[in-house]
């Protein structure tokens, strides 16, 4: 009888443990997503002076590339180029203004084709995922991120309209080693101001996006100049927030 219930307080120890991590658990996940969804509330009004990514490339370069700092520059938006906006909008999320964060088909593919190669390859995320995941998480790819990254997408939608999502976007997005935001973009690539670009400079630079470092390596890419004077017959029924 002693050893009997020995081993049932044991295990109702273990069960308390178990409720007791579990407990633990969920309060630090809500409380996580309680400060992502506060710090949007923020970004409403204030710019964001940095982002998950340019912080983890800060340190990286700061490892490997003490030569290199991050370039970024924050412009309003109506000092971006309609020609740049107009570019990402057809090379990244044609039907921005108007879903709601997200393209079900779009992810339904990605899950088809990450299945078939048996690995995590592609995404199918939208302008607001894509700005999820620059602000608040890594680089990695796991289905956990892409939850998470989709939560955020949803509180992004929710709190902020589309042109301010999409302004910090502009202003946020990866655009070569170090490089972030449409500013530094543009004066790193054409020496020249975010709201001077034409049409063929944006084109090339929303080409750019999924592969940024790689095409700061090889800008002249046949497929980059391919890719581009496509883009660039798309832009002009790109539907712009406004």
């Amino acid at each position: 009888m002693t050893k009997a219930k020995g081993a049932r307080t044991s295990g109702a120890g273990l069960v308390r443990w178990i409720f007791y991590g579990i407990a633990v658990t969920a309060i630090a996940w809500g409380g996580t997503q309680v400060y992502y969804l506060a710090q949007i509330a923020v970004w409403t009004f204030v710019n964001p002076q940095s982002t998950a990514f340019m912080r983890a490339d800060a340190w990286r370069l700061a490892q490997d590339r003490p030569d290199l700092s991050i370039a970024h520059e924050w412009v309003p938006y109506d000092k971006i180029s309609r020609n740049l906006k107009r570019a990402i909008i057809a090379s990244e999320d044609a039907n921005f203004v108007n879903n709601s964060g997200y393209e079900t088909d779009a992810i339904l593919q990605a899950w088809e084709r990450n299945k078939s190669r048996g690995k995590i390859v592609a995404g199918g995320s939208t302008i607001t995922q894509q700005l999820a995941r620059n602000l608040f998480l890594s680089r990695e790819k796991s289905y956990v991120r892409k939850g998470q990254e989709l939560i955020i997408t949803w509180m992004l939608e929710t709190v902020m309209d589309k042109q301010r999502i999409f302004e910090i976007y502009l202003n946020s997005v990866e655009w070569g080693n170090g490089v972030y935001g449409a500013q530094a973009a543009a004066r790193y690539y054409f020496r020249a101001p975010a709201s001077q670009l034409s049409g063929w400079q944006a084109a090339r630079l929303a080409v750019m996006l999924p592969r940024p470092k790689y095409f700061d390596q090889h800008r002249s890419s046949g497929y980059l100049s391919q890719r581009a004077a496509v883009i660039a017959r798309r832009m002009g029924a790109a539907e712009v927030p406004r």
